[in-house]
């Protein structure tokens, strides 16, 4: 009996050169933007392609790999999910302490929520 690697060898084997591709596309994109964009917003220089495969992958070393969706980057699904869970009651005192925590902030036309 074969196993699953013995199978999917060559599936194995082509991983490599997927990333490549990929990453190689993503840095043209980078590299794209970032010349036609913004030299004249921010008066930058323009970028050669290593230069930009290594700001995408400074970024993503900074900012993370994502997670696939989740729900945004401060873990509002966690927000979420615990403001389902609540009773009215809850809801209204969690409410309230984030408009204490917002420093009264509200947003224009927000006056009866």
């Amino acid at each position: 009996m074969k196993t699953t690697f013995n199978r999917n060898r060559k599936k194995f084997f082509l991983i490599p050169f997927g990333i490549a591709a990929l990453l190689a596309i993503i840095s043209s994109v980078v590299m794209l933007l970032w010349n036609n964009l913004l030299p004249e917003i921010l008066h930058v220089s323009t970028i050669t392609f290593w230069q930009a495969m290594g700001i995408f992958i400074l970024s993503k070393i900074l900012f993370g790999f994502g997670k696939g969706g989740g729900g945004g980057p401060w873990g509002r699904h966690k927000v979420v999910e615990r403001f389902k869970s609540m009773s009215p009651e809850e809801r209204r005192e969690f409410k309230e302490q984030m408009k204490e925590k917002m420093c009264g902030w509200k947003k224009p036309n927000s006056e009866n929520s």
